[in-house]
């Protein structure tokens, strides 16, 4: 009865800092609720005017059966009262301030090494960040960032010539290097999320990837059934390419390349 009242007169009084701190005091109502309680007798309003709030004392005590009786009424009423904190943002928003989600990989057969290059950490988390999202929402399991070590290159250049040789300069080159490794990934899947990367890549930032494909066992023999269809596709395709190739409009192939000396040489 004594806490409400205060936190709104502060609300309606105080400035930003009290009402804060007010708020920060005044905040786990059950807690007070649970260990108040409600003084009686003549002295009641002056033990309340002097006593601060939070150090309320008793001056009857109740049974034991009406204290059990409060005890599961105040555990009853406590997940009503508390106040629960709803995000206005949309939720496609919301979750660029979190963790991109990941799926679990069922077998745990590597498809796809992708290695990110850059010398700014910024660009390189950025860019981790969105190929893990692009992953989760193609359905492919990824796992990293994983930092890799740093590839430190260094350089002397001599400012001059000559007898100013010794004023040298001397440059360092940083290479940041991060792995996501895709697993329990379908080819055509792990290619069109490469080809994804490609299209919006990061300026600073340089991919390479290691991509493996499976097939089932046996492939020999259907490699071996295929061959027929295979060399009659390559006949058709090779045959402009061949020295014997049959040239349609001309007869006999000397007599054209004699027709075409004697028209060079002028009739002679």
């Amino acid at each position: 009865m004594i806490i409400r009242p205060v936190v709104r007169s502060l609300q309606g009084r105080a400035p930003l800092a009290t009402l804060r701190s007010a708020q920060s005091v005044f905040q786990p109502l059950p807690q007070l609720r649970r260990n108040a309680s409600v003084t009686t007798g003549p002295d009641a309003a002056s033990k309340a005017s002097t006593t601060p709030i939070a150090r309320i004392t008793t001056t009857t005590e109740a049974p034991k059966d009406q204290k059990k009786a409060k005890t599961a009424a105040a555990a009853a009423a406590e997940p009503e009262e508390q106040e629960v904190i709803m995000s206005r943002m949309p939720r496609s928003l919301e979750a660029l301030y979190l963790q991109p989600l990941r799926r679990e990989a069922e077998y745990g057969v590597p498809s796809c090494d992708l290695q990110l290059r850059s010398y700014s950490i910024r660009n390189l988390e950025f860019f981790c960040d969105f190929a893990l999202r692009a992953a989760y929402y193609l359905g492919l399991p990824a796992f990293g960032p994983v930092p890799l070590p740093r590839m430190i290159e260094r350089w002397t250049v001599p400012k001059s010539h000559f007898i100013f040789k010794k004023s040298q300069e001397n440059f360092e080159r940083v290479t940041l290097r991060r792995l996501i490794q895709i697993k329990d990934g379908h080819p055509e899947t792990v290619q069109l999320w490469l080809a994804f990367l490609q299209k919006h890549a990061y300026y600073g930032i340089g991919m390479k990837a290691n991509i493996w494909e499976f097939s089932k066992l046996g492939v020999s023999k259907a490699m071996d059934e295929s061959k027929s269809e295979v060399e009659k596709l390559l006949e058709t395709r090779w045959e402009h390419l061949s020295h014997v190739s049959d040239m349609k409009g001309v007869g006999n192939f000397e007599d054209f390349l004699a027709k075409e000396r004697l028209r060079i040489s002028g009739g002679r």
